[in-house]
């Protein structure tokens, strides 16, 4: 028994298939989803959203949106996401670097939630970019 998914953002459809499970970063923590779950609606942070089939698994990444739970679907909107394989590592590892020092420096004129929102999402990437290494090596 399988369950459907649709991962798509703004950009457009990133995903369709179907899954043995599904694990995704809701904001009160990570849910994993399995065929006739019950409906569910979450938010979701930035962070991994693994889809598994088999032997197989695809992670994607994304900043954020909405997971939508049905007993035979899944969707996730989420505001942009990525393929893991396009994620790069080092320009994970100097944004977050960025977002620290903007966050250290405080200069003044500075968006602290929106800085402290940068450092979560650079945080979230990098680590997505370094799970997917963990799984090619």
């Amino acid at each position: 028994m399988s369950i459907h998914v649709n991962i798509v953002s703004a950009e457009g459809a990133i995903f369709e298939g179907d899954a043995d499970m599904v694990f995704a970063p809701a904001k009160a923590g990570e849910v994993g989803i399995a065929p006739r779950h019950a409906p569910l609606i979450t938010t979701l942070k930035p962070g991994s959203v693994r889809v598994q089939s088999g032997d197989s698994e695809k992670l994607f990444y994304v900043t954020g949106g909405i997971l939508e739970v049905q007993p035979h679907l899944i969707t996730v909107l989420a505001d942009s996401a990525l393929h893991a394989e396009q994620l790069d590592e080092a320009e994970a590892l100097a944004a977050r670097e960025r977002a620290k020092e903007l966050l250290q420096t405080r200069t003044e004129g500075i968006d602290l939630a929106a800085a402290q929102a940068a450092l979560v999402e650079a945080e979230a990437r990098y680590r997505a970019a370094q799970q997917l290494k963990g799984k090619r090596n």
